[in-house]
């Protein structure tokens, strides 16, 4: 398989991101205190890794690897989606700091995470090619996977607030919306 330009340019701007992630995350594993979390680093690294190698082939050879891209479980782990379990952390940059602290680890992850994600999304959207398509896309799916470790994790530690949003906000902005008919609905539709 050829590569198309821009698919060249794309799996270079997503390689150079997996040498960031995979950089940050080895510094973390070091760093990191809370058990939780650095097991949680552990277990997604190898995943980084994979993705990091199958891009190199890909970017080598203009062909796809001959592995596929193992997606994670998600996990669900709270007891609720819509409150936190303890009272949310205060935050203040720190402006000369040697190390960074679980809490610092948890959201520079997360939003490399989420960066990631975004990145995959919008360059699998481009792909001529559908092998490379999927494997985009399962990037994508992994990146989200992880996130979601990530940020139940920091949701358990106060870290990341939960709040449920309120009945009369979720009564107004639902009544906007009316349902379509699925069966034949463009004879439904109203004429504007």
């Amino acid at each position: 398989m050829q590569l198309a330009g821009h698919e060249l340019y794309d799996l270079h701007e997503l390689t150079l991101s997996c040498v960031n992630s995979i950089t940050n995350m080895g510094n973390f594993m070091i760093h990191a205190q809370d058990p939780e979390l650095k097991s949680m680093i552990e277990r997604h690294f190898p995943f980084h890794v994979r993705d990091y190698n199958m891009k190199v082939e890909y970017l080598k050879n203009a062909q796809g690897p001959t592995k596929q891209l193992p997606i994670p479980d998600l996990n669900p782990v709270l007891q609720s989606f819509t409150q936190s379990p303890v009272t949310g952390q205060t935050v203040t940059p720190r402006t000369n700091t040697q190390t960074f602290n679980d809490q610092e680890i948890a959201t520079a992850y997360l939003l490399t995470l989420k960066r990631a994600g975004r990145e995959y999304a919008w360059a699998a959207m481009e792909m001529s090619h559908p092998d490379l398509r999927a494997f985009l896309e399962d990037g994508f799916r992994m990146s989200s996977h992880h996130a979601y470790d990530v940020w139940q994790w920091m949701v358990q530690q106060g870290y990341y607030p939960l709040e449920p949003a309120s009945q009369t906000s979720q009564n107004t902005i639902g009544g906007i919306y009316q349902e379509v008919p699925e069966q034949n609905p463009a004879a439904t539709a109203p004429v504007m």
